[in-house]
């Protein structure tokens, strides 16, 4: 009988007691990161933001040249799928 009057309290305990305590630790927490300036996000130099409406590509993908032969397939001779009825 002791054994379940503890597990229904440890249940009870895990169920409504605990999410009220999480939450008033994390919000705590997140109070004290926001204080500190914890949650900062990093902003670009003031030089280099581009004009609203402006579009800046910093990356830009070698293209490829066109007289290359595509290459043959490796692992083998491909044969075509051919579905059978």
């Amino acid at each position: 009988m002791r054994f379940w009057l503890i597990l229904i309290l440890v249940f009870f305990a895990v169920r409504y007691v605990l999410p009220i305590v999480l939450r008033l630790v994390l919000a705590g927490f997140v109070r004290k990161q926001m204080r500190n300036g914890g949650f900062v996000v990093p902003q670009a130099r003031p030089g280099a933001a581009p004009a609203p409406g402006e579009v800046r590509v910093e990356y830009v993908p070698p293209t490829a040249p066109k007289n290359e032969k595509p290459r043959e397939t490796k692992g083998g001779e491909y044969v075509d799928f051919e579905e059978v009825k």
